[in-house]
């Protein structure tokens, strides 16, 4: 079933309605009732019932993000809450470095009499905690120099920084953003393709692939670097889904 995005939209945040000053205009976008007069909402089309919010010249209407326009916007918002998740969670990786080369002798004791307290129990369920994966990989991190983790962690939070800024235009549908997102995303797939060659993992598939789509999706969509007629035919097809525009072409003499 098809979603009508923007009904969706109009019941979620209400009617943007607008008085433009242009009488042909004007008299097709406008209606009187019994219980007052109406205007035509700039994103549904539907009649609501009131004073207009704005009004003024067409050409300084506001411009209402409608149809595909609106999904396109719904698809950013989702990108940019999983960005979000992202760089929080990358931040909290990085101070948890930070604060594990501050006290790594303190962390290594720890977790060696952790070690020595689980490891008869792993042997009753007939497993090794001295040859598993997992704890080779922790035991090889003791032997890190404290510069090399605050090196590691300051990258961590840079990824981090970056994932947030993304994250934020995205939001906001900013152009900047879809281009940062675009390249910073493409830049590190061969690290997560490399990362899937020395371990596989559905959680490093699943996000490979939605980091594919997200540029493919983004690079097709939002018109960048000049594909499919560049940033003035994205600003050309806004502007053809606007209610004000296609009522202006078809308008006739009040």
């Amino acid at each position: 079933m098809a979603i009508d995005w923007d009904r969706r939209t109009c019941a979620r945040r209400g009617h943007v309605t607008y008085a433009p000053d242009d009488p042909r205009l004007r008299v097709r976008l406008h209606a009187e009732t019994a219980l007052g007069e109406v205007w035509r909402c700039l994103r549904c089309g539907d009649f609501a019932l009131g004073e207009p919010h704005g009004a003024g010249p067409a050409s300084e209407a506001p411009l209402v993000p409608r149809g595909t326009v609106l999904r396109d916007l719904f698809i950013l918002r989702f990108l940019a809450v999983e960005r979000a998740v992202r760089g929080v969670f990358v931040v909290l990786v990085a101070l948890a470095v930070w604060k594990f080369s501050n006290s790594q002798d303190a962390v290594r004791r720890l977790f060696d009499e952790y070690l020595d307290v689980f490891r008869p129990v792993f042997r009753h369920f007939h497993y090794d905690l001295d040859h598993s994966p997992v704890v080779g990989t922790v035991q090889k991190t003791f032997g890190y120099r404290h510069d090399t983790l605050v090196l590691v962690a300051v990258l961590l939070l840079a990824y981090a920084v970056i994932e947030l800024v993304e994250a934020v235009g995205l939001w906001y549908a900013k152009r900047w953003a879809e281009y940062l997102t675009v390249v910073a995303t493409a830049a590190f797939l061969p690290l997560e393709i490399y990362e899937l060659t020395e371990h596989i993992s559905w959680l490093k598939i699943g996000t490979l692939v939605l980091n594919i789509l997200a540029v493919v999706y983004i690079l097709l969509a939002k018109r960048l670097f000049g594909l499919r007629g560049g940033h003035r035919a994205f600003e050309a097809e806004r502007r053809s889904a606007s209610l004000l525009e296609v009522e202006a072409a078809a308008k006739v003499p009040a």
